[in-house]
């Protein structure tokens, strides 16, 4: 029986229900409401392999070249990753691509009696129901079990042991650059984020980590040593031999944990993304077996197939305007040097707006020293979402920080600040003017809907 959306079910009225539970910043700490979904849904958690991400900033990113990896073995996959940046579809990804209106709606009318037992129980127990989060998490998990993929690559949503998606057992546990952010919950150094993210190597896996600070590669590598994984870090068994910038991205040679990959086209801009790309290629050497090189060709094909909305993505030219997701100050950091390294611009506006359990202080004292001369005028603005500072409560913070009053705008709203931006960046006649937006995904996601990107 074919199944057709109604009016009383589509992706829009889904979205709602979930969006009527406990919010994305409202993830609880436990496991166990999880464990016992997959239970009365038969496990779809064991279906298939998982490709596990964690980390603090590039974990998007590295999932969509992992998923560029095994689509160009020839595999089926799933890829779950969050937040969406226009549609929430794209959290649940299906051989590269959103998971139809269709089965996404079908899914989540099938598996909804069930959760409806788990939260009765939850309810029954005194404890909160299933959240935003959770019931994602669940639903991305029946999907790639109703396909079935082959493999799933699974980003975290926060930290590690009790994130959601922890529910699953990575045959590859992936760790990308730990830095501090959420620390009101993961806490404030990154050897006790490091501890969260960790929760995510599980006995029979492999452990792949990108180079991180000296405290939370000691406690990767204890975590690995105690549940007795192999474990690989760049700069240790592998890393970037090698990168040129090259027009739309850059040539990056990769020494891999069985092979070596010369001259490599990466369309992505930055160190960053080159990084990124180690550690993908390692995550996808061991999880066809840890000492078998991949086939060079195999590889280039889906590397320069990989795209990343949203970060440092260009939507527009004439002025060139840049969307990236950076919200945290090491974000900021690498995309400041990305940007410096890609493009030519004398001058850049950047349109700014953060969530409010950011440090937006830390934000915004790196984006003044990572930008420097480069960008003199600033246009403080705020999202749609309740979480936003307010606009002149960041235009106030970056006066404290030595901006200089005259050169701060405020517009509160997205379009406002980019028309402003805009203006301003053309204001010189060289046409090598830039409009940089960034701080907050959620304003990203606005900004590119707003210019025309309707698709992630």
């Amino acid at each position: 029986m074919s199944f057709e959306p109604t009016d009383e079910f589509s992706v829009e009225s889904v979205y709602a229900e979930l969006l009527g539970r406990a919010p994305e910043n409202k993830m609880e700490p436990r496991l166990a409401p999880l464990f016992r979904a997959m239970d009365v849904l038969g496990e779809p958690n064991k279906a298939f392999p998982i490709i596990h991400v964690t980390g603090t900033n590039g974990k998007t990113s590295t999932a969509r070249m992992i998923e560029a990896g095994l689509r160009a073995y020839g595999l089926s996959t799933g890829r779950y990753t969050s937040p969406h940046l226009s549609k929430v579809t794209e959290r649940i990804s299906i051989d590269g691509h959103p998971v139809s209106d269709e089965t996404f709606v079908r899914i989540w009318d099938e598996i909804r009696p069930y959760l409806q037992i788990v939260d009765s129980e939850l309810e029954a127990a005194g404890e909160p129901r299933l959240t935003y989060f959770e019931c994602l998490t669940i639903l991305g998990f029946a999907i790639f079990a109703d396909q079935p993929v082959n493999v799933a690559v699974i980003e975290v949503g926060l930290g590690g042991i009790t994130d959601a998606t922890n529910v699953g057992d990575g045959q590859v546990s992936v760790i990308t650059p730990i830095s501090l952010d959420h620390t009101d919950l993961l806490g404030d150094t990154t050897e006790d984020i490091a501890h969260e993210k960790a929760g995510i190597i599980k006995p029979g896996g492999y452990l792949i980590s990108a180079a991180q600070p000296v405290d939370a590669a000691q406690v990767l590598l204890e975590k690995a040593q105690d549940v007795g994984v192999p474990f690989r870090f760049e700069g240790v068994e592998f890393g970037v031999e090698a990168r040129t910038v090259a027009v739309g991205g850059q040539m990056v040679s990769i020494q891999g944990i069985a092979g070596r990959y010369p001259d490599l086209l990466l369309p992505l801009h930055g160190a960053h993304q080159a990084q990124n790309a180690a550690v993908a290629v390692a995550a996808l050497e061991a999880f066809f077996g840890g000492e078998k090189e991949l086939d060079a060709e195999v590889l280039q094909e889906a590397l320069a197939s990989v795209t990343s909305p949203g970060r440092l993505e260009v939507v527009r030219t004439a002025p060139t305007i840049i969307v990236d997701a950076a919200h945290n100050p090491d974000g900021i950091r690498v995309s400041a040097e990305a940007i410096k390294e890609a493009f030519t611009f004398t001058r850049l506006v950047p349109v700014v707006g953060v969530l409010k359990e950011k440090d937006a202080e830390e934000i915004l004292r790196q984006l003044k020293e990572s930008l420097g001369d480069l960008a003199e005028e600033y246009c403080f603005t705020q999202s749609n979402s309740p979480r936003a500072v307010p606009a002149a409560e960041l235009a106030e913070l970056a006066v404290e920080l030595g901006f200089g009053e005259d050169n701060i705008h405020i517009a509160e709203k997205l379009d406002d600040a980019l028309e402003w931006a805009v203006e301003r960046a053309e204001a010189n006649d060289d046409l090598s003017g830039g409009v940089l937006v960034t701080g907050s995904i959620t304003l990203v996601a606005e900004a590119r809907i707003l210019l025309g990107k309707t698709e992630a």
